[in-house]
C-alpha cells in the first residue's frame, strides 16, 4: 500500500511539473486543429451529422477508456445533475458551433467565442500588468473579427450562441476540475455519454451516411479525438491548477490558434489586421500573470492522476 501511494504521489508530482499554461496550449492548438479538419468533411457529411460524429466518438474513447459508469452510481444527485447540464451544454456548444463554422471563417467564430469570457478574465485583473494584459487580448481578438462581422448574420447568431454555451462550458467545467466529488476526467467521460445522447435526435440522421463511407467515418472519429479528447483532458488538467479567471483570459490564444489552423489546412489567408490581432493576444498572454502560483500538488491535480 506504501509503495502504491508513493507511486501515485510520484506521478502527481511529475504531472505537477509540467506547467498548466503548457497543458492550455495543448488544448488550444487541438480546439480548432480537429474542426479545422472537420470543415473539410461538410462535402461528405452534412454538418450536424459531423457534430454528433465528433461527439459520439468521445464519448466512445471516454467509455473504453475511463468506464465512467462504474462512478455513477456512488454520486450524489447534486453532482449527477451538474454532470448532465455539462453535457448538455457541450451538446449545444459542439453542434452551434459547428453550424457556425459552416457559415464563418473559423478564425471569427473563435474570436467571437473570446467575447463572454472577458468578463471572467476580467477577475484576474489584479495588477497593472494584467489589465494591460487584458486590454492587449481584448483588442487584438477585436481586430481578428470585426473585418467579417457583417458577413453571415445566420453564421454570427450561431458563433453567438456558441459562446455563451463556451462561457458556462468554462463555468461547470472548472467546478467540476476543482470541487466536484469525481476526478476531471472522469467527470468529463460521463458528461460526453450524456452530451452523446442528447444531441442523437438532431444529429444521427446526417451521420448515417458515413456508416456506408469508412473514410468519412475513420476522419471523423479523428476529428473526435482530436476536438473532445485531447483539449477537453489538458482542459481539467489545467483548470485544477488554474483560477477561473486566469484560464479565461488564457481562451483569448483560441482565436489567434484558430486564424493560423484555419490558414494552414483550410487556406483562410489572414488579413495584416488579424495578424496584428492575433500578435496583440499573443503579447497579452505572456504579460499575464497568474493570481495563484501552484507551488504545491493540488487536491484536485492529485484526483486526476490517481484516479
Amino acid at each position: 500500500m506504501v509503495s502504491t501511494r508513493s507511486a501515485f504521489y510520484s506521478k502527481a508530482v511529475h504531472t505537477h511539473r509540467v506547467p498548466p499554461h503548457m497543458y492550455f496550449v495543448v488544448s488550444a492548438v487541438f480546439h480548432y486543429l480537429g474542426p479545422a479538419f472537420a470543415v473539410l468533411l461538410f462535402v461528405r457529411i452534412d454538418v450536424l451529422g459531423v457534430a454528433w460524429l465528433r461527439i459520439a466518438s468521445a464519448a466512445l474513447v471516454f467509455a473504453l477508456w475511463r468506464r465512467p459508469w462504474r462512478t455513477w452510481a456512488r454520486l450524489g444527485g447534486d453532482t449527477r445533475r451538474l454532470l448532465v447540464a455539462w453535457g448538455a451544454v457541450l451538446a449545444a456548444m459542439n453542434a452551434c458551433f459547428y453550424l457556425a463554422i459552416e457559415r464563418l471563417p473559423l478564425g471569427t467564430v473563435a474570436a467571437i467565442e473570446f467575447l463572454p469570457v472577458v468578463a471572467l478574465a476580467a477577475g484576474a485583473v489584479r495588477t497593472r500588468a494584467n489589465l494591460v494584459a487584458l486590454v492587449l487580448a481584448v483588442a487584438g481578438v477585436y481586430l481578428v473579427t470585426d473585418v467579417h462581422l457583417v458577413h453571415d448574420p445566420l453564421g454570427i447568431t450561431f458563433a453567438v450562441a456558441n459562446a455563451a454555451l463556451f462561457a458556462l462550458y468554462i463555468a461547470v467545467a472548472h467546478r467540476v476540475a476543482t470541487s466536484a466529488p469525481i476526478t476531471g476526467i472522469d467527470g468529463l467521460a460521463l458528461a460526453m455519454l450524456v452530451a452523446a445522447v442528447i444531441a442523437l435526435p438532431i444529429g444521427l440522421a446526417d451521420a448515417v451516411p458515413a456508416v456506408t463511407d469508412p473514410v468519412a467515418l475513420v476522419a471523423a472519429f479523428g476529428v473526435g479525438i482530436a476536438s473532445s479528447v485531447v483539449p477537453y483532458v489538458c482542459d481539467q488538467l489545467a483548470m485544477a491548477r488554474l483560477a477561473r479567471a486566469t484560464y479565461a483570459l488564457l481562451v483569448s490564444l483560441l482565436p489567434a490558434t484558430a486564424v493560423v489552423l484555419g490558414a494552414l489546412v483550410l487556406a483562410q489567408v489572414p488579413s495584416i489586421m488579424e495578424v496584428a490581432g492575433v500578435a496583440l493576444v499573443m503579447v497579452g498572454v505572456a504579460l499575464h500573470r497568474s493570481p495563484t502560483p501552484a507551488s504545491e500538488v493540488s487536491e484536485p491535480a492529485m484526483r486526476e492522476v490517481t484516479a
